[in-house]
């Protein structure tokens, strides 16, 4: 299978017909999906360290060994996307994910949280390689006008997976309570499963044959660079996406001490309402492919940037409100896990309206700007783009944990109630809505180049 020719976009089976789009989505899918469930049970083991044995709580330090691989090594991953086969990463990173969920058993055999750490580590190195072969190679399987609506599918199953993987943690751990290590056979199970499905991508051909490594692809290698100061547009949509990532790392927290600490909801109430914003984002996704109409839609970035500005708005005036009923009424309610999804209130019918709609309209802005980042870039250079974008998005998750401490102080400092914190990221998203307004663009019916 080594003969390249182009092959015409009739004999392309339409998106949703297409065994390999959907080899490809069912693959990330249980990549993510493992990322979560792993990642939740150590910061659950974390939590659990610090309440027996009152020492201090590590769940900083897991959230900080998670998110750095994918700020030192998304240049590294975008190099190899563009030098080697994306269809041959993609299945290489899940024959890895398979032994790193070995490791994960051993590490939780031994009962210390640092081989779990280091675990951990692995599996963000992981998928941090991961990342741009899976977006890169969206574009050389696919048509063009195809992008919009499998990166509509591709989000959603992407927060679908975040969503059940952290969920799925606390009913796995709970089901092993002393032997934790026995949670690593699903991880395993799960990790099989993706690799069988890798196998059904389509082979696409190399982007940059030979390309030379440097130091620089470790960061944002010179050729980016250079594409990134001559295209305006695409420089102002890296860092409009990276805004969107440091917006979302400190609601993702700040929803978290919001419902417990304003709302006085119980943990499984909190969690529902950061699982009604997930629920939100698969809609909003799903329904940007389906409307872009075969284009880059850049109003729906517009109309999604003002639904998540007015949403904060309302979610910092519902911390003003507060509850209607008071701490022991709620916490007698939760006596099983069936009574937390009916809502005791009308403040928490409302959070959870509007976090909804709040994932919603953020999946309308951001699928357009992933889709640009893959179609605007010369093929030679999509997989180091999207390996930039990571990296670029990384960062402003990072940076977030920075601001949500920064944040938390001020308001404790001040008395104030963290709901202000939703006033604030309205405020970074409204120049955005009211000045960012770049025209559509459409997307040619092409077929990619294709190995037989």
């Amino acid at each position: 299978m080594t003969e390249m020719e182009l092959t015409p976009s009739k004999e392309l089976p339409p998106l949703y017909h297409d065994s390999s789009f959907w080899g490809m989505t069912v693959t990330q899918f249980w990549g993510a999906f493992n990322d979560n469930l792993y990642k939740q049970l150590v910061l659950l083991f974390c939590a659990q360290q610090a309440l027996q044995a009152q020492t201090s709580d590590q769940q900083g330090i897991a959230l900080a060994v998670f998110a750095l691989p994918f700020v030192f090594f998304s240049g590294l991953g975008g190099w190899y996307a563009d030098r080697h086969s994306k269809r041959t990463i993609v299945i290489a990173c899940k024959v890895a994910e398979i032994v790193i969920a070995l490791l994960a058993m051993a590490a939780f055999f031994t009962g210390h949280l640092l081989p779990l750490l280091v675990v951990l580590g692995l599996l963000s190195t992981q998928s941090a390689m991961f990342g741009p072969a899976k977006y890169g190679i969206l574009p050389e399987m696919l048509r063009d006008d195809d992008l919009p609506q499998a990166n509509g599918v591709i989000q959603m199953t992407t927060f679908l997976a975040i969503i059940f993987g952290m969920a799925s943690a606390g009913f796995v751990k709970q089901a092993f309570p002393d032997a934790l290590w026995k949670t690593s056979y699903f991880c395993i199970a799960i990790a099989v499963i993706g690799t069988i499905s890798s196998f059904w991508v389509r082979r696409t051909p190399v982007a940059h044959p030979g390309l030379p490594f440097r130091w620089s692809t470790l960061g944002i290698n010179a050729e980016t660079r250079t594409l990134l100061i001559q295209d305006r547009r695409l420089l102002s949509v890296l860092l409009i996406s990276s805004v969107f990532w440091f917006v979302g790392g400190i609601i993702q927290p700040l929803v978290n001490i919001f419902g417990i600490g304003q709302l006085h909801l119980s943990v499984s109430r909190t969690s529902l309402m950061a699982a009604c914003m997930g629920v939100g984002i698969s809609v909003g996704c799903v329904m940007a492919g389906r409307v872009s109409h075969k284009r880059v839609n850049f109003k729906l970035v517009t109309i999604g940037a003002w639904g998540i500005v007015a949403c904060l708005v309302v979610m910092s005036g519902i911390g003003w409100w507060g509850p209607a009923d008071g701490v022991e009424t709620l916490k007698e309610a939760d006596t099983s896990l069936w009574n937390s999804f009916i809502p005791k209130n009308a403040a928490e019918w409302m959070a959870r309206s509007v976090l909804t709609l709040l994932g919603f309209f953020a999946g309308l802005f951001v699928v357009p700007l992933q889709v640009e980042l893959q179609t605007r870039p010369p093929k030679s250079q999509k997989g180091r783009m999207i390996g930039t974008m990571n990296l670029i998005n990384w960062v402003g998750i990072v940076l977030s944990a920075l601001f949500f401490g920064i944040f938390t102080t001020v308001c404790n400092a001040l008395h104030w109630p963290m709901s202000h914190v939703f006033l604030f990221l309205a405020l970074v998203m409204l120049p955005i809505a009211v000045l960012y307004h770049p025209k559509d663009e459409v997307l040619a019916h092409s077929a990619p180049e294709l190995s037989n």
